[in-house]
């Protein structure tokens, strides 16, 4: 299976999971307060930072943004139409940050530090004799490997924009989701492999 995880010792990696988990919900939230340009554009610049600050390895993880270029290209496309087309810029860039640092937590943050950080947010379950490791895998999982789906999207399309020239086509979804299956069965069998949610020791 594909390692979401970038292995090193930097900044990042030292950082605890729960505060780097902290800081993307709180800011994520800022953001969608605001609707000042340069507060987006800053922001950018710092995710951006971020990723250099941890070598080539992590600034090669930029290419999930053109996974998301067809959806980000129609909002601007909805907006332009709508009269709104600064919005629109608003909204993208918005998206792009926000997606940018959910990856970047999710490439330097070991998968059990993860889960280890997400699990409080269910303890109250177990009062009423349910399971918090379960609801706290799916989310773990979730945070995971949503960068890496738009990962391999991006891939698809720059596959497929060789053979024919053309930038994306509805085609594309068919071995997406082929694709997205078979990293489910992945993540599955290894799971199983380690004793399920008990032994997951997923990097």
């Amino acid at each position: 299976m594909i390692s979401v995880y970038l292995s090193g010792d930097s900044w990042a990696h030292r950082l605890p999971a729960g505060v780097k988990l902290l800081v993307v919900a709180i800011g994520s939230l800022l953001l969608f307060r605001t609707e000042t340009l340069w507060v987006f554009l800053v922001c950018l610049a710092l995710v951006l930072a971020a990723y250099v600050s941890l070598g080539s390895g992590a600034v090669q993880r930029l290419r999930l943004l053109k996974g998301l270029s067809i959806f980000l290209a129609a909002i601007l496309a909805l907006h332009w139409l709508s009269g709104t087309v600064m919005d629109g810029v608003i909204a993208i860039l918005r998206l792009c940050v926000m997606v940018l640092a959910a990856s970047f937590v999710s490439m330097t943050t070991r998968m059990d530090d993860m889960l280890a950080a997400v699990m409080p947010l269910f303890r109250p379950l177990e009062w009423a004799g349910f399971s918090a490791r379960k609801p706290a895998l799916g989310v773990t999982l979730v945070l995971r490997f949503a960068p890496h789906l738009m990962e391999i999207f991006a891939v698809l399309r720059e596959a497929y924009q060789a053979r024919t020239g053309k930038k994306s086509s509805w085609r594309l979804i068919a071995p997406f989701a082929l694709q997205a299956l078979k990293m489910s069965d992945n993540v599955a069998e290894a799971l199983a492999a380690r004793g399920g949610s008990q032994g997951l020791t997923l990097k």
